[in-house]
């Protein structure tokens, strides 16, 4: 079997290069094939979107010269990245070709989940903090303020992309969803994550993996494992 093309979103201010160590994992299932969003490394000065469904519609011309040639994709997002990968998978369904096999969800509530509290709009200070609890995580260079200056307004934008999306469609996807979360995760629940369930018609699965809401970036190992496990155990591509 071919190896399975898995288009791979960021979480918020993340770039592609945040999939640099899955893709040191070999597999002969899974092809990590990182997205990358404009406004973040290669793409830096790029105008940053702000809306998810004109990001996925803006990036799907791109997305799919990146798996030319495959009759089959997965694909797998994080935080943000999770709705990114949802609406690009309708996309994806919606032409037919290549079949879509499965949506590996992570690290988030389902798609219609809203926020309670918001970080856009609040001081530069504010907003760090906000996402810092959001996230339960912060990156070393936004303790350094001309690097933070930097890297503020893609994080920004990602942000208020995240907070203001509203999933357009009520309609079940006809694919498989895996919804993974962290095990030791005290920002999406085990409720939360299976919230997933009602957003696809194909079956949903959960899954934890070790580590915290971030395991994507401390654990990339088992994260390719699953994939791989979740993509060859059920003929998917086959």
């Amino acid at each position: 079997m071919r190896q399975i093309p898995v288009l791979c979103f960021p979480f918020a201010g993340a770039g592609a290069s945040a999939f640099r160590r899955c893709q040191e994992y070999g597999s002969d299932t899974v092809l990590i094939s990182p997205v990358q969003l404009p406004g973040r490394e290669e793409r830096f000065g790029e105008p940053l979107y702000t809306d998810v469904v004109a990001a996925v519609d803006d990036l799907l011309p791109t997305v799919l010269d990146q798996i030319a040639g495959s009759p089959v994709v997965a694909l797998f997002g994080h935080s943000l990245g999770a709705v990114m990968a949802y609406e690009m998978a309708h996309r994806i369904n919606g032409l037919g070709m290549p079949r879509v096999v499965r949506l590996f969800v992570s690290g988030s509530p389902g798609p219609w989940t809203q926020r309670e509290s918001r970080a856009t709009g609040l001081t530069d200070d504010g907003f760090l903090e906000q996402v810092r609890e959001f996230a339960g995580y912060t990156h070393p260079a936004l303790e350094h303020p001309e690097l933070r200056e930097m890297l503020l307004p893609t994080l920004r934008a990602d942000v208020e992309m995240h907070e203001n999306y509203r999933a357009p469609s009520e309609k079940p996807l006809p694919v498989p969803i895996v919804s993974i979360r962290g095990a030791d995760d005290e920002l999406v629940s085990r409720a939360q994550a299976a919230e997933w369930e009602s957003a696809t018609s194909a079956g949903c699965r959960q899954a934890e993996v070790p580590g915290g809401h971030m395991y994507v970036t401390d654990s990339p190992g088992e994260l390719v494992r699953l994939m791989d496990e979740e993509l060859a155990a059920q003929g998917a591509g086959r």
